[in-house]
């Protein structure tokens, strides 16, 4: 007689597996696809992680919309315009303020006497973080100044547009001020610092300002400059100002990709921790992220709004992000565990195209739908 052995194998339950089985992404895939084919933008990467794993990523697209051009990749690297203020400016404030080299409610004279100048002198730190210091949105600077030092000095001769604290004005150039603030307390350029204490200890290789020409073929190419620089800018700022700034900006000058991104709100998202290593602490994750009282923002950060959030209707309450002016955006939901990064070069090849602001939050809509 013979006798069957049955032997059962059990593998090791994998939860972003899981996960990924579990929720069909097809129609936020068909969303992406259907954008290109609409000329929101020619290529884009998207992210989403939940629970603390990455459930969904995948590249879409051609880095031009001619399909000879290279094909997009996760490892495709884009310019983050906004996402900069806060990745690097916000984020080196935050550790500033956890190593006591200032406080909120310092004011911006104490460390930047020259800034006084047509009554700013009663401006906050705090208030530049706001957007509510009265300062102007932007300028544009490269009609009528030559180089950095031209800009800082304009800035800081700029008279206000408001009472500071009456309301709230989104501001490239409270964020260029902070820089400069956060460059005196720690002795160091926006770019050296943020490598050192932010970029680095979160693994964060593809992550930089002015990155070489030897990546230039992996960075998705923005606008076709044709008023002031004259050529298709790839692999350089598009941001004029921060062009000036000579690519290390407050406001702008930051290239990424999804997996660098990734880490960078994986900390945020456990208050402060990468790694078993404390970037920043909880205390100040938690302050920085919360929206402030009489006030429709967080600090640095911006808050999902009830209303036209391009962070889309389902998103919690609580959520936090922000939205970069060539095409990139992420959201974090705190209550959810979950946060989506999505990069597109929807100024390739003109900034005219503003498509992009009606499918934001159709494409955050059908993410949560895809998991809930």
């Amino acid at each position: 007689m013979i006798k069957k052995i049955f032997i059962i194998i059990i593998l090791p339950f994998n939860f972003s597996c899981a996960q990924s089985l579990k929720n069909n992404f097809d129609n936020v895939d068909k969303i992406i696809y259907q954008a290109v084919k609409d000329s929101v933008f020619p290529s884009a990467v998207l992210l989403i992680s939940k629970d603390g794993n990455i459930i969904y990523k995948k590249a879409y697209g051609n880095l031009t919309y001619d399909t000879k051009s290279k094909q997009t990749s996760l490892s495709t690297i884009y310019d983050l315009a906004s996402l900069t203020k806060i990745v690097s400016t916000t984020t080196a404030a935050m550790i500033c303020i956890d190593r006591g080299l200032f406080k909120l409610n310092d004011k911006v004279v104490k460390y930047i006497p020259q800034f006084a100048n047509h009554n700013k002198e009663n401006i906050t730190i705090k208030n530049l973080l706001l957007h509510n210091s009265g300062l102007p949105a932007y300028k544009r600077f490269y009609k009528f100044c030559n180089n950095s030092d031209d800009v800082i000095n304009d800035i800081y001769n700029t008279e206000l547009i408001y009472e500071t604290g009456s309301k709230t004005v989104y501001s490239d150039l409270s964020m260029i001020v902070l820089q400069k603030l956060i460059e005196k307390v720690t002795g160091k350029y926006l770019d050296n610092f943020s490598k050192e204490y932010i970029f680095d200890p979160l693994n964060m290789k593809s992550t930089m300002f002015n990155p070489p020409d030897s990546l230039k073929q992996d960075i998705a190419p923005t606008e076709f400059d044709d008023y002031w620089r004259h050529r298709q800018l790839q692999g350089e700022v598009h941001d004029e100002t921060a062009s000036l700034l000579n690519g290390v900006s407050g406001n702008a000058g930051l290239f990424s990709n999804v997996e660098d991104l990734s880490n960078f709100l994986s900390m945020i998202l456990k208050k402060g921790m990468f790694n078993s290593k404390k970037i920043l602490n909880e205390e100040t994750v938690l302050l920085f992220t919360s929206k402030q009282p009489n006030s429709e923002r967080a600090l640095g950060w911006d808050i999902k709004s009830e209303e036209k959030s391009s962070a889309g209707k389902l998103f919690s309450s609580n959520s936090f992000g922000h939205t970069g002016y060539t095409g990139t955006s992420f959201w974090v939901d705190p209550d959810k565990k979950l946060f989506v990064i999505f990069l597109s070069n929807r100024v390739y090849s003109t900034r005219e195209n503003l498509k992009i602001i009606k499918f934001r939050p159709i494409l955050h809509d059908g993410i949560i739908n895809s998991i809930y």
